[in-house]
């Protein structure tokens, strides 16, 4: 049986809006939205739900003052909230930029979850602010079901902001009405090096005109002005109602620091743009503030031990594994060495994702990646010829980054790890690649996919290179010819990944900003390599 969506969704959802209609983004161009000072907190950034289980979610929300953060839900079809479950959430205040996540958990697998955000005023408690409704479905523990999800990254980048002109971030309306059982954000969430001013120019001479705030008019430096880049993306109405309606699983990748980033990097004094050099230092404000922003059960605000990677187990068809090539990978270089220990995930990441692939039983194992295997991603930004991904464009045997992936595949191979397939964002266009060995310079590995898209509203780039380390052949690309195609001009993309109960098939659907399907593959169920 395939997957069908589950009734009720959208209709608490227009309740929910219709309550907030007043926090909708303003009219006039380039301003952000105000709150009168009435006494009673408010929730103008929306609502979240992330990281959800069979009987688990997180909530998510940000207060314009001092609050109470209180969730009820919901499991009736009438979703009345006549006789809610009342969960008492933290305290919201300036220590966390006034966000909060709260965790229910007990909940009931297989179901749909009506839930609404209430903001209390911490010192009276009658005061209370409007209700903020969302929903979504638990894991089911039955394969029947089916799984459906959605996955893209890039936001907001090269300048391209909200434009009220173009409607705004639309793609996410288009990704809402697929009535996805959760959304995979690749990274990129926000572009925390890149400003956004009031207008830039398009080709043709007209202007895309910017939705502004003060922290997005420079870098992000200071915590503050991470905040405020997470913050803005959520002026949009349509991202909003999206994570009103669809519950996320959130990974990060560079632009929530600094193009290509990495750690112990110090930033060239001839990049004025900067005054804290320290790359390190930029990285633990920026990461502060993600884990505020953002409901992930690894992670929480001001915890040193927290982390990005982690299994999101989506019943027994899917088991997710997040990875960070961020935070712990080497030094970018030309990667053209012999041997290289750390590689892009660091040497303990490499452990336990084998660990964990290993231990999975689920039918189907995606490796969300937030950077691609075999496309060659440059690093100019020193000025040198460095790499910034896995490959370097040598299509002979593993080299630097690709040293670590081949033991990867090794052990996928070697150890019988049944469905695997790659899904990644980073490079600005939307593609497909089969790895297969008998391409390929390094052969101890089964043939695999992997599946690009993106980027959700950013600027659109070229097709990059392939290396033909691990055999790849570009089985689809749609991309420009011309480097950062602005949003109003097309070529932003999310992906679908459907997985049916009955079979047990996996489909990939490619699609463009409206919805409209360019590429769709399946693969079938049991196999340690197809």
């Amino acid at each position: 049986m395939s997957h069908r969506p589950f009734p009720g969704r959208r209709s608490v959802l227009r309740g929910s809006l219709a309550a907030s209609a007043a926090l909708s983004l303003p009219t006039a161009l380039g301003s952000a939205p105000a709150f009168a000072l009435s006494g009673r907190p408010e929730a103008g950034w929306g609502v979240q739900a992330g990281d959800v289980t069979t009987d688990s979610g997180l909530i998510w929300v940000r207060s314009d003052r001092p609050a109470r953060m209180i969730v009820e839900t919901e499991t009736s079809a009438t979703e009345s909230f006549r006789h809610p479950h009342r969960w008492q959430g933290p305290l919201l205040d300036a220590d966390t930029d006034f966000t909060g996540t709260t965790r229910l958990h007990g909940l009931p697998s297989g179901e749909q979850i009506h839930y609404r955000v209430l903001l209390t005023d911490p010192d009276d408690p009658r005061r209370t602010g409007e209700p903020v409704a969302g929903t979504f479905r638990t894991v089911s523990p039955s394969r029947r079901k089916g799984v459906k999800f959605l996955w893209s990254g890039d936001l907001a980048g090269q300048g391209w902001g909200i434009n009220p002109d173009i409607g705004g971030f639309r793609i996410y309306d288009a990704m809402a009405k697929l009535d996805p059982d959760f959304f995979l954000c690749s990274g990129d969430n926000i572009y925390a090096d890149g400003p956004i001013a009031s207008t830039q120019a398009l080709p043709d001479g007209s202007l895309y005109r910017n939705v502004t705030t003060a922290e997005k008019s420079k870098v992000a430096e200071t915590l503050a002005e991470f905040r405020g880049a997470f913050r803005y993306n959520l002026l949009d109405e349509n991202l909003k109602r999206f994570n009103a309606q669809v519950p996320s699983i959130i990974q990060w990748d560079d632009h929530e620091v600094r193009n290509n980033w990495y750690p112990g990097e110090v930033i060239a004094a001839s990049d004025t743009r900067y005054t804290e050099k320290s790359v390190d230092v930029l990285a633990a404000r920026a990461r502060r503030a993600f884990s505020e922003y953002f409901p992930i059960s690894t992670l929480r605000p001001g915890a040193k031990d927290g982390r990005v990677q982690r299994v999101m187990h989506q019943g027994p068809l899917l088991d997710v594994f997040l990875l960070d090539m961020r935070t712990y990978r080497n030094a970018n270089s030309p990667d053209d060495q012999t041997v290289d220990p750390q590689g892009i995930l660091g040497a303990e990441q490499l452990e336990w994702l084998k660990r964990e692939l290993s231990r999975s039983r689920a039918v189907w194992k995606v490796i969300a990646a937030d950077m691609p295997l075999g496309l060659v991603v440059p690093d100019t930004t020193e000025g040198k010829p460095n790499i910034e991904a896995v490959a370097q464009g040598d299509p002979g045997a593993p080299l630097g980054r690709e040293l670590q992936i081949a033991e990867l595949l090794r052990f996928i191979k070697h150890r019988r790890i049944t469905g695997t397939l790659w899904l990644t964002a980073d490079v600005h266009h939307t593609s497909a690649q089969h790895y297969q060995p008998s391409r390929a310079k390094f052969t101890d590995f089964e043939p695999f996919w992997e599946f690009v898209s993106g980027p959700l509203n950013a600027g659109a780039f070229p097709a990059s290179a392939l290396d033909g380390t691990f055999g790849p052949e570009r089985v689809f690309v749609k991309a420009p010819t011309a480097s950062n195609v602005s949003p109003a001009e097309g070529y932003q993309f999310f992906g679908e990944v459907d997985i049916d109960g009955d079979s047990g098939e996996l489909t990939v659907r490619l699609r463009e900003q409206d919805g409209t399907v360019l590429f769709t593959q399946t693969l079938q169920p049991g196999r340690v390599g197809q």
